[in-house]
């Protein structure tokens, strides 16, 4: 079983480093790349003014959160949902970045940098030189946009659950494909786990092999009348 966590965050600003706060904060748990159900968010007091350009970005005020908790008080709760599993998310270095400094000023050990994983170097990797935010990977994978119409972090992650499926290869498991397929004349049957597709042996009627036969003796020396050392028939091949 393979665990990781997927991660956002809304900040006041763009730079931890100049006072900008975390103010919310969501994660979402996958097991072997599929979404399990299980979710953090919390949104929290920053401390400080919330400017009118970062408001414009998430949807909120300093008053929205006046009553929320601080940072220190979610982070025990934060961090018993990571766990040691790896941390996936887009520009991960930004949201780490305000991180670090958030469980700095908790006097908290870092998340190790080892656990980052960035799906913006991955969406790279396979795009270059095309647009690779959020937005424009969704629209890319046909994922549905319209209810980001902010920079939520608990949409933001689910939104990056399924772009980060995608960019490992696509939605394999745990399909129902029975039933968009027709049920059990598509051969699939649907199950709790990964499909699983009945084998459809393709049977030769007599008069098909007649035919096959009449067709490979008006050949020389036909390579089809041998396969894995016995004829299509099933006789042994003849002797060179």
């Amino acid at each position: 079983m393979t665990r990781a966590l997927i991660l956002d965050t809304e900040t006041t600003g763009l730079d931890p480093a100049t006072g900008d706060r975390v103010l919310e904060v969501a994660a979402i748990e996958v097991v072997n790349l599929m979404p399990t159900g299980r979710s953090f968010h919390r949104l929290i007091n920053p401390e400080r003014d919330v400017p009118p350009e970062a408001a414009k970005v998430h949807g909120f005020t300093a008053a929205m959160l006046a009553d929320k908790p601080l940072f220190p008080a979610i982070l025990p709760e934060l961090l018993g949902f990571l766990g040691n599993d790896p941390v996936i998310a887009h520009n991960a270095p930004f949201d780490f970045n305000f991180l670090d400094h958030e469980f700095d000023r908790a006097n908290t050990p870092r998340i190790d940098r080892s656990r980052m994983v960035d799906t913006l170097v991955m969406a790279k990797k396979r795009f270059p030189g095309l647009p690779n935010s959020l937005d424009a990977l969704c629209r890319r994978f046909g994922i549905d946009l319209s209810a980001r119409t902010t920079h939520n972090a608990l949409l933001d992650v689910q939104l990056l659950g399924q772009v980060y499926l995608e960019l490992m290869g696509g939605k394999q498991p745990g399909l129902a494909l029975a039933t968009t397929l027709g049920g059990s004349r598509s051969g699939v049957v649907a199950t709790s786990g990964p499909a699983i597709r009945r084998p459809r042996p393709i049977v030769p009627r007599a008069e098909d092999l007649e035919r096959h036969a009449a067709f490979l003796g008006k050949l020389k020396d036909p390579l089809w009348a041998v396969m894995d050392g016995a004829s299509l028939d099933g006789a042994p091949p003849a002797a060179p």
